[in-house]
């Protein structure tokens, strides 16, 4: 495939439409967040996360804080994942180690999607995509089905994922009408992003690699498949990745059947595999170790260039293999973008 220079469509939109670059467009995962000062002076006007995340003009700053600072290739929504469960009435708090949900055994405990509760995600989109340069795009995000109902079954993060899975072997068909409604109420929510200005989504799966073949099969790739499908119709304009963390072999079949413009690797994914199993097929995505950013320095420098060099030959969109470290000081991510805007040889 040949590589080309930029034009005037934007770098990122170009290299998920299946375009290779001379220079990989490129962002961060959490890339506004609280490894950065004017993020933290922005969340102490908020009373809590969910007021942060759901009034209008602040989550609209903070999508915009990292692509001020670093220029980069795009903006990401400042949102969450959880807003979908709580729009479908389940209670939802975030505390000093992570999100907390009533849990739940039964799809019948939800209530309809009350789509009014993630308007202000609408009315954040519409603030953030006037202000942006006019080559940055912006990605709109929802997690996948499978990721959303770990957390709605288990009431929180887990290192098992006992109670979902359980619910899974023990009542596929209970489980998978909890799925569905899952699909679409992400269905309405990323139709509200595209309507409101996003140009680009993502679906992270991040516990994707907690299952096994079978039930990656079923509750990854399904799901995932019926979505792209539906937004590939309703908007066949707009890129999708998808970000299946932890799916190891799985990563193939996934990239194969969900239709999927693009595939996020995480860390643990050969950049040389990614090249050769994937990168014929989409746009690759990734996968610098979220570490090597908070070391810096050589170890950095080299780490990208390597990235670069196996996967620059094709479509490819530089990010981190999973969200950038609170502790990552902002002046490696500045340090990132000039080593990126170098050229490779």
């Amino acid at each position: 495939m040949a590589i080309s220079s930029y034009g005037k469509a934007k770098p990122l939109l170009r290299a998920m439409r299946g375009e290779t670059l001379a220079r990989p467009p490129w962002w961060l995962m959490r890339q506004a967040g609280r490894y950065l000062p004017e993020y933290r002076a922005i969340r102490a006007k908020a009373a809590d996360f969910i007021t942060l995340c759901l009034t209008p003009e602040l989550a609209a700053e903070v999508t915009l804080q990292p692509v001020r600072r670093f220029n980069m290739d795009a903006a990401i929504l400042f949102s969450d994942i959880l807003l979908v469960p709580r729009a479908l009435g389940q209670r939802l708090s975030f505390e000093h180690d992570g999100p907390k949900l009533a849990p739940i055994v039964s799809a019948g405990e939800l209530s309809p999607l009350d789509l009014g509760m993630l308007e202000p995600v609408g009315a954040a989109i519409r603030r953030v995509r006037p202000a942006l340069p006019d080559d940055v795009t912006l990605i709109g995000f929802a997690g996948a089905p499978w990721t959303v109902a770990t957390y709605m079954a288990e009431g929180g993060t887990s290192r098992d994922f006992v109670r979902a899975k359980a619910w899974a072997y023990r009542d596929p068909h209970g489980f998978g009408a909890l799925i569905d409604v899952i699909s679409d109420a992400t269905l309405a929510f990323l139709t509200l992003q595209i309507e409101a200005g996003v140009e680009a989504v993502q679906l992270f799966d991040s516990w994707a690699g907690a299952l096994s073949p079978e039930g990656f099969e079923r509750w990854v790739v399904r799901p995932t498949a019926s979505i792209v499908s539906t937004l590939k119709t309703r908007f066949p304009h707009v890129p999708v990745v998808g970000f299946p963390r932890g799916a190891g072999f799985c990563y193939e079949r996934y990239a194969t059947v969900t239709g999927v413009d693009a595939i996020s690797i995480d860390t643990a994914v050969p950049s040389a595999d990614a090249r050769d199993r994937l990168q014929g097929k989409l746009t690759v995505q990734g996968n610098l170790d979220p570490v090597l950013l908070l070391a810096g320095g050589a170890a950095l420098k080299r780490g990208v260039r390597e990235l670069r060099a196996t996967l620059g030959g094709g479509p490819y969109v530089f990010n981190l293999g999973h969200g950038i470290l609170p502790e990552t000081p902002p002046e490696h991510v500045a340090e990132l973008a000039q080593i990126l805007a170098e050229p490779l040889h």
